[in-house]
């Protein structure tokens, strides 16, 4: 089993403004990865694996926005939601389930999504933590990480 700790953080405008567009090109990498587990679901039938999906995907514009990890870990929860309805339709079909399981909706568009960083890539400098954005992000903006000040 994984632990999570949750710390809340206070930051400069820049910074939050790094922070909402990476929860943002997350929230839009689920909508692209719900869109091909739905397509792939009505017209072949089949369920993706959280491998198709990121084979499917790695080229796509968000997922390069993020670092690899934290794009696959988006993306595996939406593979998560779909093994999810495969389970409930299953209950469903036997009679155990009055109500009819519903397919994965889309998330709101302009939305933000959690962004999930391995332990490993976030370190703390000087009171500050520094999350790495990746090799886009510095492409886009010039920067190749955020610092988030005062860790509470």
């Amino acid at each position: 089993m994984y632990g999570c700790q949750q710390h809340l953080i206070t930051t400069s405008e820049e910074n939050r403004a790094i922070i909402e567009f990476i929860c943002s090109e997350a929230n839009k990498l689920t909508n692209c990865g719900i869109y091909y587990c739905r397509q792939i679901l009505f017209k072949a039938g089949r369920y993706l694996t959280n491998a198709d999906l990121d084979k499917i995907l790695k080229t796509n514009v968000h997922f390069k926005a993020m670092r690899s990890a934290c794009a696959q870990q988006t993306l595996h929860g939406v593979i998560e939601s779909f093994k999810s309805y495969k389970a409930l339709n299953k209950l469903y079909k036997k009679g155990q389930l009055t109500n009819k399981p519903r397919v994965p909706k889309y998330r709101k568009k302009g939305g933000m999504a959690i962004v999930s960083y391995p332990a490993r890539w976030v370190k703390l400098v000087k009171g500050q933590l520094k999350f790495p954005l990746g090799k886009q992000v510095k492409a886009w903006f010039g920067i190749d990480h955020n610092l988030a000040a005062n860790a509470v």
